[in-house]
């Protein structure tokens, strides 16, 4: 049976699931999207990534056609329809077909897409043995420009990111933003921890506020690791003990260098052990 791609409320099977070349969101890359986890059949924090849709839509103007209830209903049935239990999902919300110019007012029928499949962001033995990322010269995008809260169609940036990374011979890259501070990997938020303290960038650092970062945060608290939001420079990150990285697709894998310099001993440390555990154990509650 092929996959079934669900578009505005009709489903397809994937080999004739198809928008206009006139939408925006191919255009401009004038749209939204949300990646989201389900873990026995339960979408992880649904109404969470609903909300952050949600905000996304209003802070550019896009009127999603439907409600958040019919959306989360719509996304069940998504993954009922495929047959699919532990799987990703991919939710894009397009401005619509239009003109060829950047007038968003000759626009009209927002597409609503969603995608459910698997998704093996990086190979397993990386949870096990950790990440080696480099630092990206590309920096993240001036949040003066666009709020990096919005979780854009437009990922431009992050990908120029990403290619440096590969080059480089990793999977991830990590992005300073324009004052030279830690901001967040391509695709994930990063922790650190130094003396048994567990940091983060703020979200005026210039960062998507994940979902799964915040799970993080307030599993650290709940097992009384003190965790903080706070500035950080890459030397922190260089004198760090332990390094990890969280997001939907990545859940939270270890990072054991950064610009072929060893964190901490150069292996898993205990505490990021400790997270992926209880990380895997939150997500089948």
């Amino acid at each position: 049976m092929s996959l079934q791609i669900y578009i505005n409320g009709t489903f397809y099977d994937k080999e004739n699931a198809k928008i206009s070349v006139y939408d925006h969101g191919l255009l401009y890359g004038d749209g939204i999207f949300e990646g989201m986890r389900s873990y026995s059949g339960k979408v992880f924090r649904l109404s969470e990534h609903m909300d952050r849709l949600y905000e996304s839509a209003r802070a550019i103007c896009l009127q999603i056609p439907i409600s958040k209830e019919q959306m989360e209903a719509d996304v069940i049935e998504t993954l009922r329809r495929n047959n699919l239990s532990d799987a990703y999902i991919r939710l894009v919300v397009t401005r619509g077909a239009g003109s060829l110019g950047l007038d968003p007012n000759r626009t009209s029928n927002p597409q609503v897409i969603i995608i459910a499949d698997h998704i093996a962001l990086y190979p397993a033995e990386y949870y096990e043995t950790g990440l080696k990322i480099i630092t990206a010269s590309t920096i993240r995008n001036h949040p003066a420009a666009l709020s990096p809260r919005v979780k854009s169609l437009n990922y431009l940036n992050n990908i120029m990111a990403k290619i440096e990374g590969q080059q480089a011979g990793c999977v991830e890259a990590l992005m300073l933003n324009h004052k030279g501070e830690v901001a967040e990997c391509t695709g994930d938020n990063i922790f650190i921890i130094k003396r048994e303290q567990l940091l983060t960038p703020p979200k005026d650092a210039g960062i998507l506020e994940g979902i799964t970062r915040n799970a993080v945060l307030g599993l650290a608290r709940s097992l009384g690791i003190p965790a903080q939001e706070i500035t950080l420079t890459r030397h922190d990150l260089l004198v760090a003990d332990e390094c990890f990285l969280t997001g939907s697709a990545a859940e939270v894998i270890p990072v054991i260098s950064i610009d072929g310099r060893p964190i901490g001993d150069g292996k898993v440390g205990p505490i990021t052990k400790k997270l992926m555990t209880e990380f895997k154990a939150l997500v089948h509650r």
